[in-house]
């Protein structure tokens, strides 16, 4: 299945939705229908997620985010993981939702908000050190893929595009990102736990790899081994100049083939996700040193940080005239650059919230207030919401990620508690989040299975319970 495509069927789906119940919703009901996958269903239970829900349902007043909550914070867990021992060690196979594959990027962030459990829960973290192991192993197979199956051996429908595909591949796009989440995810799971157990020989090398792409990518001596072009109708799909993008200038960027929304560049330098391989390197620098006792990686590591960090300053940054100095969107290093926003994550807005830059940098929030205004191509108003869209699924399209992402890189209480209730409006019926919904009408949305935005607007919930708890009344 394609990831710009629509589940069409109704009745019992993958995310636990049962259409036939929901569609006799009506707002302001006092009880709403059961849309969770069952507990026979589900393909992971924890014991301290379970016992976040009720905390969350127990004190939160507002019954319909009760529900919500109870239905989007465990959906990965319920629907999208696939757990076993493999050879001594866990293995976790996270597949996004609707796409039997699994990004790099997206089960990394899928299972993300669940670190912060760990400690309640041995199976839970047994699964993240899963994902862990199993992310390590994809890398290890090809560093510039995005996704990948289960089965080693499968072809699946991209297995024709104009790159180096291998079985097991699902889609062969280079993204940056793609290599920094696995990164923040081991970093975290091990300042969470302290347990060391994943990151061995293998790990290593993955690392290693990462390390080598990032310096090929930044193309100082030729264009590097990928290159990647699809016969297809969408422009955004594929890359031009015989699958290599648009020229850049060498000035010590990486270069991103596509963005993580998975479309296409334009100028290849893309700086959110530059941003954060400055983070992910420092992080694979500390874990180096301190687990591994490598320095002389680590100094590596720690050398195209600062390369990369001093490049940033020296291009990224762009004189709008309504909003001062801004971080542009992506730049080429020849003084071109593009001015938007994506709602998929890395992003401009998510930056804070990757630990990229402060929040309170002067110059994201010059940037901040750009993005979130028709000044940015891709923010749309409608009667219904307003936010971030993008490319991926076209025009008057908001992301309910954009609108969780608003909130969880705010500080602001009248901010956050609009986005809280633009989302709790704005999810169709379902009891679940989507990929995206029209701007003038919720009920026509994309992706009725996206686990990625389901946690996170979970995590969202979570972390307003716990910090802004009268922000949820």
């Amino acid at each position: 299945m394609k990831r710009r495509s629509f589940i069409q069927t109704s009745g019992i789906l993958g995310a636990g939705l049962m259409f036939n119940k929901v569609s006799a919703f009506a707002a302001g009901s006092s009880s709403f229908p059961v849309v969770r996958t069952a507990p026979s269903a589900r393909n992971f239970s924890s014991a301290a997620v379970e016992k976040t829900i009720q905390t969350f349902k127990a004190g939160v007043k507002n019954e319909e985010l009760g529900w919500l909550f109870e239905n989007c914070f465990p959906n990965t867990l319920d629907t999208t993981v696939f757990h076993e021992v493999k050879n001594g060690k866990p293995d976790t196979y996270v597949i996004t939702g609707d796409i039997d594959a699994m990004w790099l990027r997206d089960s990394s962030a899928q299972v993300w908000p669940y670190l912060q459990l760990v400690k309640e829960d041995k199976a839970l973290k047994d699964l993240i050190a899963g994902v862990i192991n199993r992310q390590t192993e994809f890398i290890l197979k090809d560093p510039y893929a995005n996704a990948f199956y289960n089965d080693p051996e499968k072809r699946g429908e991209w297995t024709k595009d104009h790159t180096e595909m291998k079985p097991g591949v699902h889609e062969r796009k280079w993204e940056i990102d793609s290599l920094c989440y696995p990164i923040r995810l081991a970093y975290h799971y091990w300042k969470t736990t302290g347990d060391t157990t994943p990151f061995d020989g293998k790990w290593k090398q993955a690392v290693l790899t990462t390390l080598q792409v990032f310096r090929d990518q930044q193309r100082k001596e030729s264009l590097g081994p990928y290159k990647f072009q699809r016969t297809t109708p969408f422009a955004t799909d594929t890359l031009p100049m015989s699958g290599y993008g648009y020229p850049v200038k060498p000035v010590g960027l990486i270069c991103s083939a596509f963005r993580p929304s998975d479309d296409a560049t334009i100028y290849s330098f893309l700086i959110p996700s530059n941003f954060f391989a400055v983070t992910s390197l420092k992080q694979a620098a500390e874990m180096m040193t301190a687990i591994v006792k490598d320095n002389a990686s680590a100094n590596q590591l720690t050398a195209l940080a600062a390369e990369v960090e001093k490049a940033l300053k020296e291009h990224a940054i762009v004189e709008h005239k309504k909003f001062g100095k801004i971080y542009a969107f992506e730049v080429d290093g020849f003084g071109s650059y593009n001015l938007m926003d994506d709602a998929n994550v890395p992003s401009l807005l998510s930056m804070p919230y990757l630990g990229a830059v402060k929040a309170t940098d002067p110059i994201y929030q010059n940037t901040r207030k750009y993005v979130l205004s028709d000044s940015n191509p891709f923010y749309f108003k409608g009667t219904a919401a307003e936010g971030i869209g993008g490319p991926h699924v076209g025009r008057d399209m908001i992301w309910p990620m954009a609108i969780t992402m608003k909130a969880l890189t705010s500080s602001n209480d009248a901010e956050i508690k609009n986005c809280i209730e633009t989302l709790r409006k704005t999810h169709g019926d379902t009891g679940f989040m989507h990929e995206s919904f029209h701007k003038d009408d919720p009920k026509n949305f994309t992706r009725k299975w996206f686990a990625w935005a389901n946690t996170l607007f979970g995590e969202l919930l979570w972390k307003t319970y716990r910090e802004r708890k009268h922000l949820l009344a």
